[in-house]
């Protein structure tokens, strides 16, 4: 069930097509198994005012920030982030941008939680879970 957000300086999105980036993520959260499909969400946001480092346009980053059921040990929630973050690289490909990449996972409470999955029952009937 994880729920990212790709967070992005707008010159990411000049120089790159940011589906394939979502592409990319989203084929190495699925095949990192590390919840439902059901439960995957995924965003995107463009940041249009931004500063990086010392305002050199060639700098940019990509903030990627994961929300996770409880339950995962340290080491299963340390190789996620590496497996996002390759790929998320892997996906931009060459780039005339210098990229701070970063990536942060948190649990969700589960008692400060409200899920109705419309998605969940669809996905069952095609035989995905």
């Amino acid at each position: 069930m994880p729920h990212l957000t790709i967070e992005y300086t707008a010159n990411v999105g000049e120089h790159h097509d940011i589906d394939r980036l979502l592409d990319g993520l989203h084929a190495a959260v699925v095949d990192s198994a590390i919840g439902p499909i059901a439960g995957l969400r995924m965003r995107a946001v463009e940041r249009t005012r931004y500063r990086v480092a010392d305002g050199d346009p060639s700098f940019a980053f990509i903030a990627l920030y994961a929300r996770l059921g409880p339950g995962r040990d340290l080491a299963t929630r340390q190789a996620f982030i590496e497996t996002v973050l390759d790929a998320g690289e892997a996906a931009l490909g060459a780039t005339p941008l210098h990229v701070i990449w970063s990536m942060e996972v948190a649990e969700i409470d589960p008692e400060l939680r409200v899920n109705r999955n419309h998605v969940a029952p669809v996905l069952a009937a095609r035989g995905q879970t």
